[in-house]
């Protein structure tokens, strides 16, 4: 196997460089400068200014959907969207515990609890089959919503996640649980530039959420976006993550308890830069995709592909070892000499404050937990404005 290990890092230098080569690093390479120095002219560096309306307006037009409201991080994001769809104190949301830790962390700042079913092999998203299970098992319809019998608490809502930009098989979630009656708020946080079919992820369900974080496909350094087609929605959004307060040229009334949530204009500054630039670095590393799939074509390493009818966006490439064993020996040959590679994040049930969660055995998950590993995935310096 050391062999194919040196195979995969003489590949990642060609198309990285020499030196260290991290997972994913940011690339400024456009408008970024010029649009951070307009900021600071113009005094308007916080939430107020006109790169937050442009670049909330770009995420919409990009994205599919008719709204958009730009937040200071996916995970804040994450709950405002799941207190949008409904969730309260004391309920549950149903989720896949292969994911980073902010859905369930977003879950718990509306006090509620995950609840974990298992994810698919081929798109590492949720499984429409244990979805449908659990609920076959578990729910009791009564005339207030659909409960957990086990539990007690109310399903308020499911939260499936497009994994490393991988589309999960989204349209037969929300089929699923538009039988039940329970929300879809969508974890698109990885997958800007990720389709199913000619729809964006994130605008399937009641609402959906990405992350802007310094390692996404774009960055502004930290921030979020909610995104949905619902006006009125969009609308309470914006007004609780500006901490409810009730326009007014002087006065400063709030209405509720809000969140200082907003995006400051200097973060969307760098994101309408970014985005000017989307289309190109979804091509690079599309490229980069194919050279990695070319080269463990045929070999014990198999790379995660996107379904059939799907585009991914390529965030972090994924490929998968024999078994654990092999996973770690990969991972230390790797970041030994300095080509970084990770696994994937630790399931959520092993984490202590969720250990305790509802699951459904997880079979899929721990599978690859055992196994999965992401590849250098960054555009390489300079790439941009050479295709």
């Amino acid at each position: 196997m050391t062999v194919l290990f040196d195979q995969i890092i003489s590949e990642v230098h060609t198309i990285f460089g020499d030196g260290f080569v991290p997972l994913h690093r940011p690339v400024f390479e456009g408008n970024e400068r010029q649009y951070l120095v307009d900021c600071i002219d113009s005094n308007f560096v916080s939430s107020v200014g006109t790169k937050v309306t442009e670049f909330e307006q770009r995420i919409a037009d990009f994205a599919g959907s008719k709204y958009a409201v730009a937040t200071i991080n996916g995970t804040a994001a994450l709950h405002i969207a799941l207190g949008l769809a409904g969730v309260r104190a004391g309920e549950e949301v149903i989720t896949q515990a292969l994911t980073f830790i902010a859905t369930c962390n977003a879950t718990r700042y509306c006090d509620a609890w995950p609840v974990f079913v298992d994810v698919e092999s081929d798109t590492l998203g949720m499984s429409p089959t244990a979805l449908r299970r659990f609920l076959e098992e578990f729910a009791e319809r009564r005339p207030e919503g659909i409960f957990n019998r086990t539990s007690g608490r109310r399903l308020a809502a499911c939260v499936p996640m497009h994994t490393f930009g991988l589309p999960c098989r989204i349209t037969e979630i929300i089929a699923i649980c538009q039988e039940y009656g329970i929300s879809v708020v969508e974890d698109a946080a990885e997958s800007l530039g990720s389709y199913v079919g000619e729809q964006h992820t994130g605008s399937f369900g009641t609402l959906g959420t990405f992350s802007f974080n310094g390692n996404k496909v774009i960055t502004t350094g930290g921030g979020g976006m909610i995104v949905t087609n619902d006006e009125a929605l969009a609308l309470r959004a914006k007004h609780i993550t500006t901490t409810a307060k009730v326009p007014h040229a002087w006065e400063f009334v709030h209405d509720e308890v809000g969140y200082n949530y907003r995006l400051p204009n200097l973060n969307a500054a760098l994101g309408c830069a970014q985005m000017e630039r989307l289309p190109e670095i979804l091509a690079i590393k599309a490229g980069i995709a194919a050279r990695y799939a070319a080269l463990l074509e045929g070999s014990p390493l198999e790379m995660v592909q996107p379904l059939p009818d799907t585009t991914a966006n390529n965030w972090l490439n994924a490929v998968l070892l024999e078994n654990r064993e092999a996973r770690d020996a990969f991972l230390e040959y790797t970041n030994s000499r300095e080509v970084m590679t990770r696994p994937v994040w630790r399931l959520m049930h092993h984490l202590e404050m969720f250990a305790h969660c509802q699951h459904d055995g997880l079979v899929n998950s721990l599978w690859l937990e055992d196994r999965l590993v992401n590849l250098p995935s960054s555009v390489p310096e300079g790439a941009l404005g050479k295709l």
